[in-house]
């Protein structure tokens, strides 16, 4: 059950999340009427940022898991961390400032019709990546129905399905896409788009960083192959097994 509630926070605040960001179908989104002054409020939402990105991030990264892991099962170790992840974005929902000021505004139906349509497919994207790596492990469902049913857990295959392919980090590059694909780019989104991009890039090196430290010249192969967060369709050949082993994926 503590599973399924995990789970169904972080479903659910992801998909706040997309109405949050495009201004559609929540009771509020990331645009609105300033309630303080423009320095307070980009003081407030650096904050609320900072502690997501800190959150994230830090209970994501393999000396965490391993001290954290002393005082909460393993089973729901990954429930636990979406867990945060989902309270601390409902914090960032509730005490969120906009502030005043319009960046750009597309008047031409179709450039807007373009936009919203990249708006979705960054969406999209973000949710068919969880589906490739394991959508039930990655929000730690798996994890706690295999010790439910008394089976340990198995890490899983590290390969290259569809999207991995073309791209590292398909996810990222969805949420992106996601951020800035605005019809119209209110000084708050736009503020929040950088703060996110520039996180979003240092993770991924965080991140980068570990899967060397597990897989070594195997996965620097990998990078020197497919590119970061841009894709490309045109790949280097691999030139030896790279997924051959095991990740548990963060």
């Amino acid at each position: 059950m503590y599973g399924i509630v995990a789970y169904l926070v972080a479903v659910g605040t992801l998909l706040y999340l997309i109405g949050f960001t495009g201004n559609l179908f929540v009771p509020k989104g990331i645009d609105g009427d300033p309630l303080v002054a423009p320095y307070q409020a980009i003081f407030i939402n650096l904050i609320l940022l900072t502690i997501f990105a800190l959150q994230h991030s830090i209970m994501a990264r393999p000396w965490f898991k391993k001290w954290w892991t002393k005082f909460v099962p393993e089973a729901i170790e990954r429930s636990t961390y979406l867990m945060f992840t989902g309270i601390v974005l409902i914090i960032l929902f509730v005490f969120w400032q906009p502030v005043e000021g319009i960046v750009w505004s597309i008047k031409s139906p179709i450039l807007t019709g373009v936009l919203l349509a990249v708006f979705g497919l960054g969406w999209t994207t973000v949710f068919v990546s969880t589906l490739l790596i394991n959508h039930f492990d990655l929000f730690g469902l798996r994890q706690v129905w295999l010790y439910f049913i008394g089976k340990p857990y198995t890490d899983l295959a590290f390969g290259t399905p569809f999207l991995y392919k073309w791209i590292r980090h398909p996810l990222y590059f969805g949420l992106l896409l996601g951020f800035w694909a605005a019809p119209v780019m209110s000084v708050t989104r736009l503020f929040f788009a950088i703060v996110w991009t520039a996180y979003v890039l240092k993770a991924i090196r965080w991140e980068e960083k570990d899967l060397t430290t597990v897989f070594g010249e195997k996965y620097r192969a990998y990078k020197k192959r497919v590119p970061m967060i841009f894709p490309s369709f045109f790949p280097k050949k691999e030139e030896a097994p790279v997924y051959d082993t095991i990740i548990k994926r963060n």
